[in-house]
């Protein structure tokens, strides 16, 4: 992630971190785990990225892992809001699963960075915490399987196994995160409108009237 990664709406990266000091520290951690793994980096790591002492980042922060507890809480709770918008929206069930899948895909895309973090060191985090994040990731299981049981009853779509078929969806979606690359041949909105229309042909999507 690059310091001018954000989130869409906010003024300024991880805005929502104060003081400054802790959002420098907070956004130099996410581009340290994403390089080079959480337990491969050091808080010296992390200071000397955001141009601070290692002493400094104790006054944030307690230890590493809440610096990781804090970057993965802010991103899942933002990515299952992106999710809820989209199931919230007006339509029929083929149309806010298609822009929820857009959307999500999208924000993967746009703070890819930021989402290998949030995803994949999910065992990084103490028992307490990942408790708390793996709640909220059932929330956003939840969502996505709630919009494939409303299209399954209302004739619009065919999915004999819907838990199997919303953790598809949903592994589909967070993998972006992984592969994706500013320099490459797909934007963040090419990529979204491409996934929502792999995942209408994974519910047997069929057109109403």
């Amino acid at each position: 992630m690059s310091t001018a990664e954000q989130t869409e709406g906010d003024d300024l990266p991880w805005g929502e971190v104060t003081p400054d000091a802790a959002r420098r520290l907070l956004i130099a951690a996410v581009e340290a785990f994403a390089e080079r793994g959480y337990h491969a980096t050091t808080t010296r790591d992390i200071a000397g990225r955001a141009g601070m002492s290692p002493a400094a980042l104790y006054i944030h922060y307690k230890t590493k892992e809440e610096l990781l507890h804090r970057i993965s809480r802010i991103g899942h709770d933002k990515a299952l809001r992106v999710l809820r918008t989209a199931a919230n929206g007006p339509g029929s069930a083929a149309e806010r699963l298609a822009d929820a899948v857009r959307s999500f895909v999208r924000w993967h895309a746009d703070h890819h960075t930021t989402a290998r973090v949030v995803q994949y060191e999910l065992d990084a985090l103490g028992e307490e915490h990942r408790t708390e994040i793996i709640a909220l990731r059932r929330q956003s299981d939840a969502t996505v399987r709630d919009m494939i049981n409303e299209g399954v009853r209302a004739g619009e779509f065919d999915v004999p196994d819907v838990p199997g078929t919303t953790l598809a969806v949903l592994s589909l979606c967070i993998d972006v995160a992984r592969w994706f690359n500013v320099a490459g041949q797909r934007t963040p909105d090419e990529v979204g409108a491409l996934y929502a229309d792999l995942v209408l042909r994974m519910v047997g999507a069929r057109q109403r009237g």
